[in-house]
């Protein structure tokens, strides 16, 4: 039988130094940012029960979940997405709290991509989620967040906004039942123009179906909306949608932020019900940050809450970020008799903030030694008295 105690499994990996300290520094920024904003931490279970996941609308395919039996015989599934979770956390141990409530996290969720090259079935996420408002103000107070979540980053960053509601209307004004929705929804966002074309020359001509088939191309700035209302005049919805998106566009392009439109942002369709967001980092050829506004899906947990949040990726910022891990200030040798006074002496320095080992060596020499390799620049050995040597 193959052995496989020497290796991770597909699509997880080992975080050394550097990058475990990457990883870090982008998860205390952002932790840090949303308590500046008002959010309060959560942490929900690694493992939930396979029927948090499995509600009517389907957000996740139980392909794409780890799962596993309880000792009692009952299915469990490793935390694929912390929104829901959240939701139902929401929905029993935080219905009776004011709203809006403002949730933040940061922690690993598991999806299986066995077709995805070079995949990550485990990732860091951090996040918010801003429950029991649907004002624009709720979303942009999402948005903004989300600017401010990668616009640090070096090199570069953008975020994209679309409207779900509008390819909801066109969908239902071409007359395209699910499976051809779902169909047209993965072209789209692949921007598959070709083939979109061609499976919606099957269906009569109309404004909705003209809408659809320009779909992949309504991206850019304010132009975008001049085009889109002239396609869709007479669907109301997709008329509505547009005000909507068009009226958070305007006010966040107030701040110069880097905001483009983009029509085609149809993922999750079943997800998501109303604005939502990617965010890009230069280096990147993924989303770095996804998210949107979710009306309906609280209510699948029995408490009717409007909701909206993103997810950051933290493991893909983090591979963007510089973030060096330094050697210690100092290396403390306590001599025989003294080990004890060597390590108060280390905690003497901690409280002032200097980064301080304690040497595990027998001798003074064998510490210098190791100092040099580990390139610590001071050396401070502790007996009767304390005596300093800088490298």
């Amino acid at each position: 039988m193959k052995r496989y105690d020497l290796i991770t499994p597909e699509g997880t990996r080992d975080l050394l130094f550097g990058e475990s300290s990457a990883v870090d520094t982008v998860e205390s920024r952002l932790l840090e940012m949303f308590r500046s904003r008002g959010y309060s931490r959560v942490i929900t279970p690694g493992l939930e029960f396979y029927d948090v996941f499995m509600l009517k609308s389907r957000y996740f395919s139980q392909e794409t979940m780890y799962k596993l039996v309880d000792p009692k015989g009952r299915l469990m599934a490793v935390r694929p997405d912390t929104t829901l979770p959240i939701a139902r956390m929401t929905a029993t141990r935080l219905r009776g709290e004011v709203l809006p409530l403002r949730l933040c996290y940061a922690q690993n969720v598991f999806r299986s991509r066995p077709g995805m090259r070079g995949r990550r079935d485990e990732v860091r996420q951090a996040g918010i989620e801003l429950i029991g408002s649907s004002s624009e103000r709720a979303d942009l107070e999402m948005l903004s967040a989300a600017l401010d979540a990668i616009s640090w980053v070096p090199g570069g960053y953008r975020i994209e906004i679309g409207h779900i509601g509008f390819f909801k209307a066109l969908l239902a004004g071409a007359g395209c039942d699910e499976d051809t929705s779902e169909k047209i929804r993965s072209l789209v966002e692949y921007k598959n123009y070709p083939e979109l074309c061609d499976l919606l020359s099957e269906y009569t001509n109309s404004p909705a179906v003209s809408a659809l088939r320009q779909l992949p191309r309504l991206f850019g700035g304010a132009e975008v909306f001049e085009r889109a209302y002239e396609l869709t005049r007479g669907i109301e919805a997709a008329q509505e949608a547009l005000h909507q998106l068009e009226s958070v566009y305007l006010k966040l392009r107030e701040t110069d932020a880097a905001v483009t439109v983009d029509l085609g942002l149809v993922n999750h369709m079943n997800y998501y019900t109303g604005i939502v967001v990617k965010g890009y980092i230069t280096g990147s050829g993924e989303a770095v940050l996804s998210g949107g506004r979710y009306d309906g899906l609280l209510a699948e947990f029995g408490f009717d809450a409007p909701a909206t949040g993103f997810a950051v990726n933290v493991d893909a910022v983090a591979s963007a970020v510089d973030a060096p891990v330094p050697a210690a200030d100092v290396i403390v040798f306590g001599e025989e008799g003294a080990e004890m006074k060597a390590i108060e002496y280390i905690r003497s320095l901690a409280s002032q903030g200097i980064r301080a080992e304690f040497s595990v060596f027998d001798t003074k020499e064998d510490t210098a030694a190791y100092a040099r390799e580990k390139r610590i620049s001071k050396l401070v050995t502790v007996g009767d008295t304390v005596t300093e040597e800088v490298f």
